[in-house]
């Protein structure tokens, strides 16, 4: 009988040990679930919040150009018999100059006004607008500084009103299947938000521009997020709600490919703008492509490490030191290069006059060239 009591006091004591761990890790996994569903950014609309956070510090751009008056004079002045009794005694009807506008989008990366967009939104214009959420007329934007070979540009406005800039991410820091937030002004519906993921890293690709030049990009991120005519210029955004890239273009012979311009590249622009007023920019002055396998089987290569040159630009550093379409550059400065964002990083690294060393391979045989460092001009369509 003891012994029973015994058992049975014994089974007792289990089962409540058995229960209380069995609330234990209910509790546990309870928490866990909860912490799971309070990071899940889709249950959270954490894209919504994001949005939100950032609208104010999203721009609409306006460009307006005029061109020469050119509208079609009323078919009478034209009229044989007409001209027969009246000759040309009456004063043709006066040709009015003609305004074409553009839209983009642009975001605000300073207190004082200063604001980020594409080159090719503002390229040309005798004007440009910006409006700005809580302000009611758009505001005249001054160009302080633009780059044709980037695409960006930097405008600045002035105005009493307190403006909302939008905090800078690390375009370094982000990878392929990442979340991605683009925000801009789409065909002209203002403050339209798309989100996608990352879909790669150093895309180079090259555009014709309506004046039959070609742009050449050399190191673009590619989304899966729409990106729609009037988004140029307007900001792609992390889940942390920073500016990981500038909204550029979108391709035209697939769907769901668009292109934006790592952030990294403006920032040290922004940065000499605010602190200096100008911008200096260390500058060679070529373009160039990474190697694709036809170039490798062309150019009789072992590897496609490095990147060939596309093309040099006239007057500048890469032609004072020698440096040819089609060479392939292998070296700067001893270090291997594998991509052409190597190539930007060394040059954007450099200062003005630095002397550097490209090891090149031309017509199949190395060749060491050097090369001083120049400042990129404003002024340049390259």
């Amino acid at each position: 009988m003891v012994k029973f009591l015994r058992n049975k006091k014994s089974i007792i004591k289990k089962t409540i040990i058995s229960a209380v761990l069995v609330m234990f890790i209910l509790s546990s996994l309870s928490a866990v679930l909860y912490a799971q569903d309070k990071n899940n950014i889709i249950v959270n609309n954490h894209f919504a919040d994001i949005a939100e956070k950032v609208d104010n510090g999203v721009v609409k751009v306006t460009s307006t150009v005029e061109t020469a008056g050119s509208q079609e004079l009323p078919h009478i002045f034209n009229d044989p018999y007409f001209r027969f009794f009246f000759g040309d005694k009456l004063p043709l009807p006066e040709q009015q100059p003609r305004k074409r506008q553009g839209f983009g989008s642009g975001f605000i990366v300073s207190e004082d006004g200063y604001i980020v967009t594409n080159q090719h939104v503002i390229d040309g214009a005798d004007k440009v607008e910006v409006s700005i959420n809580g302000i009611e007329e758009p505001l005249k934007a001054e160009i302080v500084w633009s780059d044709f070979s980037l695409d960006l540009a930097v405008l600045k406005v002035d105005t009493d009103a307190d403006l909302t800039p939008i905090k800078l991410g690390d375009s370094e820091k982000i990878r392929p299947g990442e979340w991605a937030i683009a925000i801009g002004n789409p065909f002209g519906f203002e403050h339209t938000v798309t989100v996608g993921v990352i879909s790669a890293l150093g895309r180079p690709i090259q555009i014709p521009t309506n004046d039959r030049q070609v742009r050449t990009y050399q190191n673009l991120i590619q989304l899966d997020a729409a990106i729609n005519p009037g988004n140029s210029g307007g900001p792609l955004l992390n889940i942390n709600g920073e500016v990981i890239g500038i909204n550029t273009a979108v391709s035209a012979v697939g769907q769901g490919i668009g292109f934006a311009i790592p952030i990294n590249e403006i920032k040290g622009i922004v940065d000499q703008l605010k602190t200096k007023g100008q911008v200096t920019q260390p500058w060679l002055g070529i373009a160039f492509s990474e190697i694709s396998k036809d170039m490798q089987d062309y150019f009789r290569l072992e590897n496609r490490e490095g990147v060939i040159v596309i093309e040099v630009y006239p007057d500048s550093p890469a032609e004072k030191a020698g440096l040819k379409p089609y060479d392939i550059i292998k070296e700067i400065d001893e270090k291997k290069i594998k991509s052409t964002s190597d190539v930007a990083d060394i040059i954007q690294n450099k200062e003005v006059n630095d002397r550097i060393m490209i090891k090149v391979i031309r017509n199949g045989s190395p060749k060491i060239i050097f090369a001083r460092i120049g400042n990129k001009p404003n002024d340049i369509n390259r």
